[in-house]
């Protein structure tokens, strides 16, 4: 057999499900593979060896006694710094919540634990998941950023520190970092995964995001996490029990992509741009290449509106009261959102919904969209970590992308691209990944 940390969570669970692996065991590899890498990657917040081995055998207890067990039952999960979580601090990546606890679990942290899951630890996020960088560093060259904000999470991952990890994206947090790392990255339909309990920046921007090796993984812990909370009224109602099985299918003919190259198209590198231009072209007739519809161009201008402007309401007590012990880029979002007009808000907020009825007629035509999932490979330094905009078009208007790691850059190192679905088809859109996964071995 492979080492334990190797394998996917949905193989890990079949073993765990199966008896014959225990979940001490699966701990003890992954507890074994933080000590070796962790200090230089820098993934965790808070991580406690003796807390997970004790989380496993209380779940090896479980099924020795012939308690019922859930889908997830005995897999560990690596969790984003911004979820509550009752166990451990949540400290949101500022000295402002250091060692201070949630009230409670968050939503989507109630629902893996009820599904069989444990938190193994917290995740390094930036400042209060904006851009002022974290401590993590990029698995595949610790001199380059992981992106952000969910640098922990998609470095936890990519360096098999755990099986997946929990993160969130309001602009690319989540897209990003999967690209830079060279794991999957999915960010849903905005609705469908509760944020109750979750630090906000944006109630109209903020989603959760979920990384993984394996789309079939995505797809295998979507289907415990999404849910209608009344806690969260953004969430809707959504059957989500079929979302493994339709991941696992192959479509029924070829699906068809329209590949936007967005006016960021000029900011990709030169060696970037090749690569995706040969990706492109393996793909032959399933893909037609076009630019961005002209009202796309104030999408970028609506999006920092709502962001700023939520952002200098969510940290207003923080900005009042402790502005001298924030990043310099939060504070400079915070005051930007301070000045804009309601005007220009409400202009901002009737326009997302308006622009994704124009933009769904899309989808009569193409099965997703593809577009490079950042502008390259992950730059060098740890000071910033790098440019969303490949995602904000997406994130603004809550359509579901996903990361895939198909391609490499410069250097050999991981590029993602980005495919994106139709609101609410989130499943039809795994399955395409998986193709586009499988098709890419030949491309």
């Amino acid at each position: 057999m492979s080492e334990l940390y190797s394998l996917s969570a949905l193989e890990l669970s079949n073993l765990i499900s199966n008896g014959d692996i225990k979940a001490e065991e699966l701990a003890k590899s992954y507890i074994k593979r933080i000590e070796k890498f962790d200090k230089d990657i820098k993934a965790w917040a808070f991580f406690d060896p003796n807390f997970i081995l004790k989380k496993a055998d209380e779940c090896d207890n479980l099924k020795n006694i012939g308690r019922p067990t859930g889908s997830l039952h005995g897999l560990p999960i690596a969790i984003k710094d911004i979820f509550g979580t009752d166990e451990m601090p949540t400290e949101c990546g500022t000295i402002l919540r250091k060692k201070k606890y949630s009230k409670g679990d968050s939503t989507i942290v109630s629902l893996l634990k009820s599904s069989g899951a444990y938190v193994m630890g917290k995740t390094a996020t930036t400042e209060f998941a904006y851009i002022d960088p974290s401590k993590t560093t990029n698995p595949h060259d610790y001199n380059r950023t992981p992106g952000g904000s969910s640098s922990g999470s998609a470095a936890a991952v990519a360096s098999f520190m755990a099986p997946v990890a929990i993160g969130s994206q309001t602009n690319g947090s989540t897209i990003r970092p999967a690209s830079y790392c060279g794991v999957l990255g999915y960010k849903p339909s905005y609705g469908l995964i509760s944020r109750n309990g979750v630090l906000k920046q944006s109630n109209l921007l903020d989603h959760v995001g979920i990384f993984a090796r394996t789309v079939n993984d995505l797809a295998f812990i979507s289907q415990e996490i999404i849910k209608r909370d009344t806690e969260d009224k953004s969430t809707v109602s959504f059957a989500s029990g079929n979302f493994l099985k339709i991941a696992q299918e192959d479509p029924p003919f070829d699906p068809r992509f329209i590949f936007f190259k967005t006016d960021m198209w000029k900011n990709l590198d030169k060696e970037t741009t090749k690569v995706f231009e040969k990706f492109i072209k393996g793909l032959g007739s399933n893909v037609e290449v076009h630019n961005t519809p002209s009202y796309f161009k104030d999408i970028m201008r609506y999006h920092k509106i709502i962001h700023e402007t939520d952002m200098a309401y969510s940290f207003s007590d923080y900005y009042k009261n402790s502005k001298n012990k924030l990043g310099k880029e939060l504070v400079k979002a915070i005051e930007r959102g301070l000045n804009y007009k309601s005007r220009d808000y409400v202009e901002a907020v009737e326009n997302r919904d308006y622009f994704y009825k124009l933009f769904s007629e899309v989808f009569h035509d193409y099965h997703g969209i593809l577009s490079p999932a950042s502008n390259g490979v992950a730059p060098k330094g740890l000071n910033s970590t790098g440019s969303p905009e490949f995602s904000t078009y997406w994130t603004f208007l809550g359509m579901p992308s996903i990361s895939l790691p198909l391609l490499s850059g410069l250097n050999n190192l991981p590029l993602g691209v980005q495919l994106i679905g139709e609101k609410f088809d989130d499943a039809r859109l795994m399955r395409t990944a998986n193709w586009l996964m499988k098709k890419n071995k030949n491309v």
